[in-house]
């Protein structure tokens, strides 16, 4: 049975498009990719035809928005996503990123590139990548770019809204003041940004409200913490990003073991999250959800059940005003 949570949607006048109040992030579904170290950047093998099923059956269950990045994968990931949305293309709200050079070749990422020249390159490869004649929502992927050249990129991005080859675009950043300088251009909808029940983002929602944007949230999970998935001792696998977690991984500890104090954290609120019969999972979206109404989570994904998992949090919807309030007191 649909529930009000289920039909409620975030409308956006910018880009002239829809996107319901749930999203599913493509990171994971891209395989393994790395730097040029050889770190992982991905998350580890995936099988991209049970990718394909789990993106269907999402449709299927009414999520219709897909964020992926021209280099999840380094190209893998956009092009699992347009295999999966032949034939369904017009049921879905996709949006993608550029601005970080990498090499499909050997898999790996190395540099990034500001020039407007090369976002309208990455523009032309992420439409063959992905089989579609344009995106809904083109976004910068490079969160600390200098405000004049993100200022050229915004203009760049106009161009190619004239042109109809995206219907709107935004920055992935956590700084308010880049997310802003994006903000005034006419056809900007979207910020991306980190927040989670551990994380909050108090200046970036408070942006999205202010200036009407979608706030798309990544990291609504802490990267599998909130998942209740993550086993305290059981190390992450080879070619998984959380086993030798970069400087801003703070959640993981050496070899994807939860980091104590963020475990803590976690097990601090479980009570409260998985309530009214949620997951831990369902309760950290639906903490998103009544934190903001212009969130819109975008949890990872790589098998059917956990795209079936995501998506029940729908039927839940916000967590109540005052389970809000017990999760702040709990963690303050």
């Amino acid at each position: 049975m649909q529930t009000d949570m289920d039909r409620r949607k975030r409308t956006q006048d910018r880009g002239g498009f829809e996107a319901g109040a749930l999203g599913f992030g493509c990171w994971a579904i891209g395989g393994e990719w790395s730097a040029p170290d050889g770190s992982p950047l991905g998350w580890g093998t995936v099988d991209d035809d049970e990718s394909v099923a789990a993106v269907r059956r999402a449709l299927d269950l009414g999520v219709t928005f897909f964020d992926t990045a021209d280099v999840y994968g380094a190209g893998r990931s956009e092009r699992v996503l347009g295999r999966a949305l032949a034939g369904r293309r017009d049921e879905a709200v996709i949006a993608t990123k550029w601005g970080n050079l990498f090499d499909e070749r050997t898999r790996t990422m190395d540099g990034a590139d500001t020039s407007p020249a090369y976002a309208r390159q990455a523009l032309v490869a992420s439409l063959r990548r992905l089989g579609t004649d344009r995106i809904d929502l083109y976004q910068l992927h490079l969160g600390d770019t200098p405000l004049d050249e993100a200022a050229e990129l915004r203009d760049a991005c106009e161009e190619f809204v004239a042109e109809g080859l995206i219907r709107a675009y935004g920055w992935s950043t956590d700084d308010p003041e880049r997310a802003a300088l994006f903000a005034d251009g006419e056809h900007c909808a979207a910020v991306q940004h980190a927040c989670n029940v551990l994380e909050d983002a108090p200046g970036m929602l408070n942006l999205s409200e202010e200036r009407g944007l979608f706030s798309v949230i990544r990291s609504p999970l802490a990267m599998g913490l909130l998942t209740g998935a993550r086993d305290p001792g059981r190390r992450a696998a080879a070619g998984d990003i959380r086993s030798t977690p970069p400087a801003w991984l703070s959640w993981y500890e050496q070899g994807g073991v939860p980091a104590r104090h963020w475990a803590a954290r976690v097990e601090a609120v479980r009570e409260v999250l998985t309530a009214d019969g949620r997951t831990l999972a369902q309760g950290a979206l639906g903490w998103l959800w009544a934190r903001s109404g212009r969130a819109v989570p975008i949890p990872g994904f790589r098998t059917v059940a956990q795209a079936e998992e995501n998506a029940a949090a729908l039927t839940h919807g916000p967590l109540r005003p005052a389970q809000l309030e017990e999760v702040a007191a709990l963690l303050a």
